[in-house]
């Protein structure tokens, strides 16, 4: 008899965990996305290729190759301490993220793109090593807007809209820190132009606007138009 009470409680917080923790679920939406870009990857021969004149004069520095990478640690944690914290900033960043990624994918099929600004590498030390089995597993096409510049801004402006940080402004300023590194990473190691970054920042920039601020532009303006009515009516 104890033994079943306590197997009650032990899958009454089973779930229970399950229950809080359920929004989590739409992290699944990544592999969707993932999914469709692997797809692009296989089908999409680049016919438009991404070059500025500032590209010839950033270097090529293979110390990049580690925030470049370190995005995956950063875009994780940051996921889920928005989801810890937030489950209606998480809701958004979802739809910040994967919309914007779905918005990438369509553009890649609709305007086929990729670079050439790849070097040989010829060092064998670790870092080279790093670039060379990037540079084998990621082909350099479907690069602009970069999704690793768009991924790393969506995730760092729901950090900072989080008001559990409203105090703390020392992460915030990391996470600034780190985005900023991650995007300056992809031009670095050669792995996007400079025109990538700058429609990936765009990119962000609109979908933020869309996600974050539309509703409250619409109520706004309904209200306004509401309010122009009732003042028209009441002037007849």
């Amino acid at each position: 008899m104890l033994q079943s009470k306590d197997e009650n409680t032990k899958w009454s917080r089973i779930k229970g965990i399950i229950y809080e923790y359920k929004h989590y679920a739409w992290a699944s939406m990544y592999g969707v996305c993932q999914i469709w870009f692997n797809y692009c990857e296989r089908t999409i021969e680049p016919k438009y290729y991404m070059v500025s004149r500032l590209d010839y004069h950033i270097p090529f520095i293979k110390w990049f190759v580690i925030p470049y990478l370190f995005w995956f640690v950063y875009m994780g944690v940051i996921f889920w301490y928005v989801g810890k914290e937030s489950k209606k900033e998480f809701y958004k960043l979802c739809i910040y993220m994967f919309g914007g990624m779905c918005v990438c994918y369509t553009i890649y099929m609709v305007f086929p793109n990729g670079q050439n600004l790849r070097p040989v590498i010829v060092e064998n030390d670790i870092l080279s090593r790093m670039i060379r089995n990037i540079y084998m597993t990621d082909t350099p096409t479907n690069v602009c807007p970069s999704i690793h510049v768009y991924n790393s801004i969506a995730v760092h402006m729901a950090l900072r809209r989080c008001g559990m940080l409203d105090d703390k402004p020392g992460i915030k300023l990391i996470s600034f820190i780190c985005m900023v590194l991650i995007c300056a990473s992809t031009m670095f190691i050669k792995q996007h132009s400079i025109k990538d970054v700058m429609w990936g920042t765009i990119l962000a920039a609109v979908m933020y606007f869309l996600v974050y601020n539309m509703p409250r532009f619409v109520q706004r303006h309904i209200l306004v138009t509401n309010q122009e009515e009732v003042s028209a009516k009441s002037n007849i």
